[in-house]
């Protein structure tokens, strides 16, 4: 998920407990002695208050005290770069021990990470919440560890349904076009549906719309289905019914990205779109009484059906190069206890991805607000990022499907070019 559903950062810190390590082989990564334990990590703030740094100080911190005679380096990298940078370090032979990245299967694919199998407990593998492991999973084999993630609901802002006089959330696409239709009728809402579709993060508002007809990016096989029956109908309908009629805002989809639709949102300018749960929490620290329900589904398949919600994971993950298995396994048991997990995910407003940890709400990961989007990642349907070639793909899909409703987009046309992307990405990578 590049991304992203969370800010990226401008600055890398490097935090480092200078506790020697002693017993330890391997070859280090280059940057320290080789009895130094190394991770590269994500940054998910976006200020010098809300970095992640504070975290890895703790949580290294309490994994020394517990653990004497042990060193832990951390080095966070924006979201923009640590894709690449770690691509780079595992290529000239000075890979992380540990990485916390937004993909993991082309190191999975390249067999250059241990399994969970060889790191955790049996119990502590089984902890995983099933949609999360089974999209950390290739074959029959979990190589990457979730960490933390999110769901998608439907977002709405009460007062301005009141100002276009709807009653009701949406339930069905003709519900949400009629809603759509009031609020910038009668309401005079600048977007009245926020239909984000740049390349920020366009497949994950394509997936969403995808999954509520009946379709999505993957068959029940597992195969790339881009271009199904389900995909070109729901991309004809939102082209003729939501951007046509201008429902969807002055901004052009195709070049309206996520983080712009969300800062309308959080103005007071949008009437719906879809979110994840720090949204929820900036929305009402500003004062907007929002909603969250679940994406209103195609009339073709009516209210009776129950699409899954789009759920985002990143990924924790272990590499063989520097032959720290032990310590490896030691640390993550660590970290993924319940009340690290907790406290990193309540920090940025995020779903812990174990099972234990999503029970305990006095841990502080599950505000009582951010219940919803746990029950619907508990049902959610991932990216398929187990596959090889998703990096690529999800790529083509970001800056190529807002031309499907472009005036003169065809959907169809759109929806076999990128499949036919996906399908040679796919080839180069097995």
């Amino acid at each position: 998920m590049q991304r992203r559903i969370f800010g990226t950062a401008a600055t890398t810190v490097v935090l480092g407990l200078l506790v020697p390590l002693a017993g330890c082989g391997g070859s280090g990564d280059g940057a320290g002695d080789s009895g130094t334990l190394h991770i590269v990590a994500a940054e998910y703030g976006d200020t010098p208050a809300t970095s992640s740094k504070a975290f890895w100080d703790k949580v290294t911190g309490d994994f020394t005290a517990a653990h004497p005679g042990l060193k832990v380096d951390v080095k966070l990298l924006p979201w923009a770069d640590i894709d690449r940078e770690v691509s780079r370090m595992v290529n000239a032979g000075k890979a992380p021990d540990i990485a916390l990245m937004g993909s993991y299967s082309d190191f999975a694919a390249q067999g250059k990470l241990y399994s969970a199998e060889e790191l955790l407990s049996i119990s502590a593998e089984a902890n995983f919440l099933a949609p999360l492991a089974e999209a950390g999973t290739v074959g029959n084999t979990l190589y990457g560890l979730p960490w933390v993630a999110s769901s998608r609901l439907l977002f709405y802002n009460q007062a301005l349904f009141d100002k276009a006089g709807i009653k009701d959330a949406p339930k069905t696409w003709n519900d949400l076009k009629a809603d759509a239709k009031a609020l910038k009728d009668k309401a005079g809402v600048k977007y009245p549906y926020a239909l984000p579709l740049g390349p920020e993060e366009a497949h994950a508002e394509a997936l969403i719309w995808e999954l509520s007809n009946g379709g999505g990016y993957a068959d029940s096989s597992g195969n790339y289905a881009l271009a199904s029956d389900q995909n070109v109908q729901t991309w004809n309908w939102v082209k003729q019914y939501m951007v046509n009629p201008g429902l969807v805002g002055p901004t052009p989809p195709s070049q309206l990205n996520r983080a712009d639709a969300f800062a309308a949102f959080l103005r007071g300018e949008v009437g719906m779109l879809n979110g994840y749960p720090s949204l929820t929490h900036e929305a009402r620290a500003k004062g907007i009484d929002v909603r969250a329900v679940s994406m209103p589904v195609s009339d073709s398949l009516g209210t009776g059906e129950t699409p899954p919600a789009v759920g985002v994971a990143d990924w924790m993950m272990a590499f063989k190069q520097n032959g720290k298995r032990a310590e490896i396994g030691q640390f993550l048991d660590f970290l993924y206890q319940d009340k690290n997990l907790t406290d990193f995910a309540s920090r940025y407003h995020l779903l812990p991805s174990t099972v234990s940890a999503s029970r305990t709400p006095s841990g502080g990961g599950i505000d009582t607000n951010d219940t919803q989007f746990l029950t619907a990642l508990r049902g959610a349907q991932l990216y398929p990022v187990n596959a090889p070639s998703w990096v690529t793909v999800s790529d083509t899909i970001k800056r190529n499907i807002g031309r499907a409703v472009e005036p003169s987009g065809d959907p169809k046309v759109v929806l076999e070019e990128i499949a036919s992307k996906a399908a040679e990405a796919s080839r180069k990578k097995h």
